[in-house]
Formats: C-alpha cells, sequence, structure tokens
C-alpha cells in the first residue's frame, strides 16, 4: 500500500536545499518519489509503505534541515 505524505520543513532556500534533502529522503527504504519545495517549505514523500514521521525527521536533520511536521 503506497502512501504519499507532505511535511513542512525549514532552512530551505534553493535548489541546492531541494537536492540535499531529495538525495537524504530518497535513501529511506521503500521510498518511490520526492519532491522538495524550497519556495513553499514543503518536502512531498511517496512511499510503498508508510514512514514515520521519525524516519524522514532523521533524512531531513542528515540533510542540515529542520522538519517542522506534516504539512496541512
Amino acid at each position: 500500500m503506497s502512501s504519499t505524505t507532505t511535511y513542512t520543513v525549514t532552512g530551505m532556500s534553493c535548489g541546492h536545499c531541494e537536492k540535499s534533502i531529495s538525495a537524504e529522503v530518497s535513501a529511506l527504504p521503500g521510498v518511490t518519489e520526492v519532491a522538495a519545495d524550497a519556495k513553499a517549505g514543503t518536502v512531498t514523500v511517496s512511499a510503498s509503505a508508510p514512514l514515520t514521521d521519525d524516519q524522514v525527521r532523521a533524512a531531513v536533520d542528515e540533510a542540515g534541515f529542520a522538519l517542522v511536521g506534516r504539512a496541512v
């Protein structure tokens, strides 16, 4: 069962930021697509199985940014 979740991320300001976050989050098991948007301050993650917020937070932290939570 695939799932797609959008998260709010702080600190992104450019395309390099988007690529850094996308690379880290893409490395999580089961991730099929990542779309980081610096202008909106979001990252949308699609995965073949649901990921925990902690898994995504750790990947975003590893890229040097802060995951605020799920976007509404």
